[in-house]
């Protein structure tokens, strides 16, 4: 391509730019204005002045407008209203019953009766399970008959002892014969007593895993009972909050699978140390499930507020940035003041400051565009009123 071509490809493009500014770029004016193409521009149509420009004298001008050589800025400002200041921590856990307690069988056997079927509820002492039970109460049978003799033989050796026809000896030996049969009878009666499977506590019976005709041994896991109308979440918190927990606190609880779902607690108990390797500590907390809507080993969202002192609350969009930090302009007697701010805490809808702010202040969100300090500002009317008066 030619010297001259690509000069006339340049040139159109600048020309196209320029245009462009002109018809969509309303900032580009004061420039275009300097080097002389506005009004040609203006003049062939290009340029047309904003609507709200024309309107201006009609609404008593927008945020933004006026300031200098041209009236007072005109600006929506709004009061930095206290807000107390809250820090909110969360933590995930895991969820486990209050009281949870799995049953085994403490004597080898068959199993002969299943009283409970799974997810039935049951209370302390009901019968889970029976297990085979023929050889233990025929030893139970044999235990009480040699309790009986041995009784009887206690009693005979006493009354020939009142006569002197029997020594001192016969009679210690047939205690200690008594004695035993006794402890044999008690043997037989727990040992019979391991056939049956009650339940120790009140809860929900979980999925069985034996049925009946199934030889079980000692140790087998039949099932579980949990007492799921409350539950116990453990869960971690950085050590910076450690001073400010304590058991009794509240505490907020949401299933990960149902974030919907709210649900109170009490911290329960704090371990006695911070764990060294992720500067945590280990809290556990108890929260209710009357409606038994949750079920132990859920995870749950745990989540801590702490209250703080108040500090005044801002609009997000109030806040600038200069070389020495964070600022807001403020409306104080009728001038804008540029008011250097300290940021304590962003939440959605509010930023929470500190600054040497002064009652009646006014901190401005639309409008900082046009603003120097010790300017005049007005303050722009809600929803298109009549302009409001200066200060």
């Amino acid at each position: 391509m030619s010297l001259w071509k690509q000069l006339v490809l340049i040139l159109g493009l600048v020309a196209a730019a320029t245009v462009l500014s002109a018809r969509f770029l309303p900032a580009s004016h004061p420039f275009l204005q300097r080097i002389g193409v506005l009004a040609p521009l203006e003049r062939l149509g290009v340029a047309a002045q904003p609507p709200e420009a024309d309107a201006a004298p009609a609404k008593g001008g927008r945020p933004g407008a006026g300031g200098a050589g041209g009236g007072p800025a005109m600006v929506i400002a709004l009061e930095a209203t206290p807000q107390v200041m809250r820090d909110i921590v969360t933590a995930i856990g895991t969820a486990r019953a209050a009281r949870s307690v799995t049953l085994t069988p403490g004597v080898a056997g068959k199993i002969s009766t299943l009283a409970v079927a799974s997810g039935d509820y049951v209370t302390a002492g009901s019968l889970i399970a029976e297990l085979d039970s023929e050889a233990a109460r025929i030893a139970l049978d044999r235990a009480g008959f040699l309790v009986a003799d041995a009784q009887a033989t206690m009693d005979r050796l006493t009354r020939l002892q009142r006569t002197g026809s029997t020594t001192e000896t016969q009679v210690q030996e047939a205690q200690l014969a008594l004695q035993t049969a006794r402890l044999d009878l008690r043997d037989a009666e727990f040992a019979l007593s391991q056939h049956r499977i009650l339940a120790p506590i009140d809860g929900w019976v979980g999925i069985l895993a034996a049925e009946v005709g199934k030889q079980v041994d000692p140790g087998t896991e039949l099932t579980r009972i949990e007492d799921r109308s409350s539950l116990l979440v453990e869960f971690r918190v950085p050590e910076r909050i450690v001073s400010r927990i304590a058991a009794g606190d509240p505490v907020s609880a949401a299933p990960l699978a149902d974030p919907a779902l709210k649900l109170a607690g009490t911290i329960r108990a704090l371990d006695n140390r911070v764990d060294e390797t992720s500067r945590t500590l280990l809290v556990q907390a108890a929260i209710a499930n009357g409606e038994d809507r949750l079920r132990p080993g859920m995870a749950l969202r745990m989540t801590l507020a702490f209250t703080g002192e108040s500090h005044p609350a801002v609009d997000p969009l109030s806040i600038q940035w200069g070389a020495d930090g964070a600022f807001v302009w403020a409306v104080r007697g009728g001038k804008a003041l540029r008011l250097p701010v300290r940021i304590q805490q962003r939440n959605s809808d509010a930023v929470l400051v500190d600054g040497d702010f002064q009652p009646g202040d006014l901190v401005v969100t639309e409008g900082v565009q046009a603003l120097r300090p010790g300017a005049e500002v007005q303050l722009a009317p809600p929803d298109g009123a009549a302009p409001a008066p200066k200060s």
